[in-house]
């Protein structure tokens, strides 16, 4: 099977080659098809710079990448990655089934399929049904982001970056978020890249938490969480096992900052 993501000595950055501010240095990663990756990292570490390089939405300075056993604007044209950011970013003139729906509008190349269906399909999906005509500011923030996922999915991408989508939301509303991303990803089979700060949401998440440390962002820390998790990457917060990991976590942000 072909990996969702290889990185060989990946340089990330902005401006020239002569003149570039250095974010991503000599990056090596390997991300599996179907697959759950979380990021951790301080601010300015690149962890977003990754996932929009992975995008085709920067280029990069040096080495090489492939997202789906290809350069990463094949990836794009074909439609087969979905990002998701911490703002919803929903058209407030927009309903809840036009925002879906607005990939269609957007952009370059067509998707094939009875897209009324699938809309009504991802509604139902993401816990939605009947709110259809609505408009964002009649939603809650989590119900937004809701949206905001499922306006990722409308194209069934393969691979689906997440950049802090619940940052801004209560504890709450987040955990309840992460158990229903969880079920989606088991559900799709999707492969999905997800940025956080919060060492406890890497962990639930995560089957792999990676660390990347800042001025340049490189990987310092590559934790397999399989072995502390249940069938179907469940976990309980208050494992022991979990906590232990969180430990060895938090270490490596700290040698990270």
């Amino acid at each position: 099977m072909v990996n969702a993501i290889e990185a060989h000595a990946l340089g990330v950055g902005y401006g020239n080659r002569h003149t570039a501010v250095e974010v991503l240095s000599g990056l090596d990663l390997t991300v599996e098809a179907g697959s759950f990756l979380s990021i951790l990292g301080p601010s300015g570490c690149g962890k977003s710079t990754l996932l929009r390089v992975v995008a085709d939405l920067i280029d990069p300075l040096g080495g090489t990448i492939s997202v789906l056993g290809e350069a990463p604007r094949a990836a794009r044209s074909r439609r087969d990655v979905g990002f998701v950011f911490q703002d919803s970013t929903l058209l407030p003139w927009r309903t809840v089934r036009d925002n879906i729906r607005l990939p269609l509008h957007v952009g370059q190349g067509s998707l094939t399929r009875r897209i009324e269906d699938r809309t009504d399909e991802l509604l139902a999906l993401m816990g939605l049904a009947g709110f259809g005509e609505r408009f964002p500011h009649q939603l809650s923030g989590g119900q937004r982001q809701r949206v905001a996922i499922a306006r990722a999915l409308l194209g069934e991408p393969k691979l689906l970056l997440m950049d802090e989508p619940f940052g801004a939301l209560d504890e709450i509303t987040r955990d309840r978020l992460n158990d229903e991303l969880l079920n989606l990803w088991r559900r799709t089979g999707t492969t999905i890249l997800f940025v956080t700060h919060s060492i406890a949401e890497a962990v639930y998440l995560g089957e792999r938490v990676i660390v990347l440390a800042a001025n340049p962002g490189r990987l310092v820390g590559d934790l397999d969480m399989r072995p502390f998790k249940r069938e179907g990457n469940r976990c309980a917060r208050e494992d022991p096992a979990i906590g232990a990991a969180m430990s060895q976590l938090r270490g490596l942000l700290e040698q990270a900052s």
